[in-house]
């Protein structure tokens, strides 16, 4: 009998904290779009004879983020440095949290797309410092020590995952939380989220793990769920054939979509940690975590059911309107200035989310303001324009920086109101479809809707959008009768 097998998962987050200094010096962390080497001191260069000083705010982040993802925070840790020699480690050392993390023993939570519920314990949080980045060119190494010394937390997921795709899920509720506390921007693109995945197969009901193999190098939450199934997969066919999986780190190939080795993978006794000497220990009493725990937005699931309640809109729309908190604000905004949740909900959904997707960009670079798309729906709402009206102006507005009052009145986009104008209109376009009138006559209950859509329609074409489609359907009935 073919044997079952079982993949376990657990993921290690590394996160870069949005603070103004580096964790250890007064450096700016800004430093994207500045030359190499700019944003350095003898400090985060680890001259001899130079201490780091821990940044307060780095703390009050890291706190931030522990306690959004339901951790225990210890009030005494400690530091400790990992020793290893590397072109990017400028003091061949990084200063990390390994014997005692600050924070501990928290949890995520989150649905699959089939509705199964997903808990995955969270083992640890530690506050760490990043490196420099190496930049290979031709036949020589280039470093840059901008980023080292920028401000890390380490997020280490319990192995209680057992899919790509619950790795996935996973990934995207951490960031969408750790983001609504805005103490991350949580992109992989921008390298403030990288992600290392550890794998291991099993028999199917085994207790125990089979050998653990990392793997580095994903560039998106796709090629992580990508490079689990194949890790997977090559694990499985090692076992099957008769060999052995050893523990390595291994590096993802975007190219040719597999898993290659980089090295074997080291213990905790490789980098001979030891306790730092330089730093105190970090003490956090409790009148602090409660002063951060007081700092911290609606979290998403409370966001959610607020949606639902008090919005009126479905699990479904306010998941989607919840899942990016600059979003869930746009949202907000437009609500308050039509007073309509509703139709707020479906042209965020529906045209804001459209123009995001086709121009590939964030909210934050929509080019209409959310009180302006609630004064699209209130116009709409008040009569002063139709809904067809309203798309056309929805699509001026991306490009005009007149008000959307000003456009409707100069533009001549006011809907048309007057019956008498409405009903000459009406009377023009039964007398020039007299087929799709005796169609009307003769089709049956079922049908009849569909043709009077039609023939309204034809008059709002007539009118070129700006009759009152209410108005023009009630005229037509009678006309009708």
């Amino acid at each position: 009998m073919q044997k079952q097998w079982e993949s376990v998962i657990g993921l290690e987050v590394h996160l870069q904290l949005k603070t103004k200094t580096k964790v250890w010096c007064g450096c700016s962390a800004d430093y994207d779009q500045d030359p190499p080497n700019t944003h350095t001191c003898p400090i985060c260069l680890g001259h001899p004879g130079t201490l780091p000083k821990l940044n307060k705010k780095v703390v009050e982040y890291a706190v931030k983020g522990a306690l959004a993802l339901n951790c225990s925070i210890n009030r005494v840790s400690a530091f400790d440095r990992k020793n290893y020699f590397y072109p990017d480690m400028p003091k061949n050392y990084q200063i990390t949290q390994f014997d005692k993390a600050f924070a501990e023993k928290g949890a995520l939570e989150f649905k699959l797309k089939n509705g199964k519920e997903v808990r995955v314990g969270i083992t640890k949080i530690q506050i760490e410092e990043d490196t420099g980045k190496s930049i290979h060119v031709a036949h020589e190494s280039l470093m840059n020590y901008n980023r080292a010394g920028i401000p890390l937390i380490e997020i280490i997921s319990d192995p209680d995952l057992r899919s790509s795709e619950e790795a996935y899920e996973y990934l995207n509720t951490l960031k969408s939380t750790i983001k609504y506390t805005g103490i991350s921007d949580v992109s992989m693109e921008s390298g403030s989220l990288r992600c290392d995945a550890n794998v291991s197969v099993m028999e199917k009901g085994s207790k125990v793990f089979g050998t653990r193999v990392e793997i580095k190098n994903m560039n998106s939450f796709k090629a992580v769920a990508r490079a689990i199934d194949y890790e997977i997969g090559r694990q499985i066919s090692e076992l099957e054939e008769g060999g052995e999986v050893f523990q390595e780190t291994r590096l993802w190939d975007e190219d040719q979509q597999i898993t290659v080795v980089m090295r074997s993978k080291e213990e905790a006794m490789d980098y001979r940690y030891f306790p730092e000497p330089d730093l105190l220990r970090l003490v956090i009493d409790d009148a602090e975590v409660e002063a951060i725990r007081k700092t911290l937005p609606e979290t998403r699931g409370h966001k959610m059911e607020r949606f639902i309640k008090e919005y009126g809109v479905s699990e479904y729309d306010a998941a989607l309107l919840s899942a990016d908190r600059e979003i869930s604000a746009f949202f907000e905004e437009v609500v308050r200035a039509s007073n309509n949740p509703k139709a707020s909900a479906n042209w965020v959904l529906g045209e804001v989310f459209r123009v995001l997707k086709e121009r590939e960009i964030g909210i934050e670079a929509f080019p209409m303001r959310a009180v302006d798309l609630g004064t699209i729906l209130k116009l709409i709402d008040k009569g002063d324009i139709s809904g067809k009206l309203g798309k056309e102006l929805f699509e001026k507005k991306l490009y005009d920086l007149r008000s959307p009052e000003t456009i409707v009145r100069e533009d001549g986009m006011i809907q048309v109101s007057d019956r008498a104008a409405i009903e000459a209109l009406v009377g023009e376009v039964l007398t020039n479809n007299a087929v799709i009138v005796d169609d009307y006559y003769a089709a049956d209950d079922g049908r009849k809707p569909r043709v009077l859509k039609g023939l309204v329609g034809q008059v709002m074409k007539a009118s070129k959008g700006k009759a009152n489609p209410n108005l023009v359907t009630e005229i037509l009935l009678e006309k009708l009768k």
